[in-house]
Parts: structure tokens; C-alpha cells; sequence
């Protein structure tokens, strides 16, 4: 598995892809923070909001992340079944399961990764504040890791639209539609369609109720439940997609 891991991170790194994803979500982010002025449909200017925070970019991140991360899950496993390679890994002597956890954490890596150079912003805005300091470094805290937890359950779903199909851009768009509806699609949905306890309910599902809750500052161990409760099913899904193959 550590093998295979690695193998995955290097295909990564060595080739542009991987520098691709991290660019474009830098790129992003910095022109929709630091430069795009605020209008009545987006307030993401960091320097024209007036207080020291950091809730525009975690506002906004997990949609540039749920394109991106389909983006570059879309191959790992549809590569795979379109070049026939996938009968190579089923002959290695690594388990299923462990050879969707390498290609999963490999994932989350390349999104750790491009999540470290944004800490800039962070300490930007803490010299920025007046007085210095004024930004509230406990939800800034429990805002990343709350958006890391969030890019593994795309990674997941990115993975399991990956494992669907041997077409890199089917995959995507599927990956594209099935990160929209767990992040947003439940919490429109009940707003816009059902009432009382169908709504709550909906809320639940949705994955933005609970990163919402974690930017506030409190990690409740239900909403961290919640997050490792998608990836397992999204995993699961996928491995099960798998092997299906093998028959």
C-alpha cells in the first residue's frame, strides 16, 4: 500500500497535473480574495470587508475545491480500466481496499498541500487587523481543518465516480454533480421544497450544515462523524464498483 502511495504522489508531482490543481486553486482563491471587488451576490474581498476574517475564503474554497478535486480523482481509476491496467493491480498482492486507500490518501495529500501556501492569507490578515492580532485564530484553526475534512469526502466521491466508468470526463462530471449535491443540493432542497421536519432532515444530510458549524469555532464530534461516515460509504461504493470488475 505505502508503494503504491507513493507511486501515486509521484505521478503527481513528476508530472503537471498535480502543480495544475495547486496553481489553479491558489490562482482562484487569490483573485477572488485579494483582488474581486465585493458586489450584493459575493462579499470575498478580504481587504474591503470590514472585520479581520478569514470566512470569505472558506466560504467560497469549497467551491473551487468541488471542481478541482474531481478534476484530478477523474484518472486514478478510470486511467486505469481504460488502459487495461487495473488487471495489473488486481494480480498484486495488495487487497482491493488497500489499493483505494493509497489512491484516496494520495488525494488528500495533493489537498493538503495546496491548502499550506493559503496560511499566507492568514497571516497577512493578522498584521492587517487593527489592532494586530484581531483575527480570531481558533475559527481560522477549525475552519482548515474542517476544509480538509471536507476535500477527503470529494477526494472520496471523486474516487467512486472515478471507479464508474473508463471515461476521465464522465467521471468528472459526475464527480462535479455528486459533490454539489452533498455539499449544497440537500440544504437547497429543503429550504426550497420541504417544510418542518422533512427540512431539518435535509439540513442534516447536507455536508455544508456541518463544515458551517465547524467555521464557527467547535469541533462537535458528530459533525466529524459525519464527514468520516461519507468518505467510508463513498469508499465503500467504490470498492464495491471494483469488484464488480473482477466478475
Amino acid at each position: 500500500m505505502r508503494a503504491l502511495y507513493v507511486k501515486e504522489i509521484k505521478s503527481f508531482l513528476s508530472s503537471i497535473i498535480g502543480y495544475i490543481f495547486i496553481v489553479i486553486f491558489l490562482v482562484a482563491s487569490g483573485l477572488l480574495h485579494w483582488l474581486m471587488p465585493n458586489n450584493k451576490y459575493l462579499y470575498v474581498n478580504l481587504l474591503e470587508n470590514t472585520e479581520a476574517s478569514l470566512i470569505p475564503f472558506f466560504n467560497i474554497a469549497p467551491f473551487i475545491l468541488m471542481v478541482l478535486i474531481p478534476a484530478i480523482t477523474m484518472r486514478m481509476i478510470a486511467e486505469e480500466r481504460r488502459t487495461g491496467t487495473i488487471e495489473l493491480l488486481f494480480t498484486r498482492p495488495i487487497s482491493d481496499l488497500n489499493v483505494l486507500l493509497a489512491k484516496y490518501l494520495a488525494g488528500v495529500t495533493l489537498v493538503f498541500i495546496s491548502l499550506v501556501p493559503t496560511v499566507t492569507y492568514y497571516i497577512s490578515l493578522h498584521f492587517l487587523g487593527n489592532p494586530v492580532g484581531i483575527l480570531d485564530d481558533g475559527a481560522t484553526v477549525t475552519s482548515y481543518i474542517g476544509l480538509l475534512f471536507l476535500g477527503g469526502v470529494f477526494v472520496a466521491i471523486g474516487l467512486f465516480a472515478s471507479a464508474l466508468t473508463n471515461n476521465q470526463i464522465v467521471a468528472f462530471i459526475i464527480g462535479v454533480f455528486l459533490c454539489f449535491i452533498f455539499y449544497s443540493g440537500f440544504s437547497l432542497l429543503g429550504a426550497f421544497v420541504l417544510v418542518g421536519k422533512g427540512d431539518a432532515v435535509f439540513q442534516y444530510l447536507s455536508l455544508s450544515s456541518h463544515y458551517d458549524s465547524i467555521m464557527k469555532g467547535v469541533i462537535v464530534t458528530s459533525d466529524l462523524i459525519f464527514f468520516l461516515s461519507v468518505i467510508f460509504l463513498f469508499q465503500m461504493a467504490a470498492l464495491t464498483v471494483i469488484k464488480s470488475l473482477k466478475s
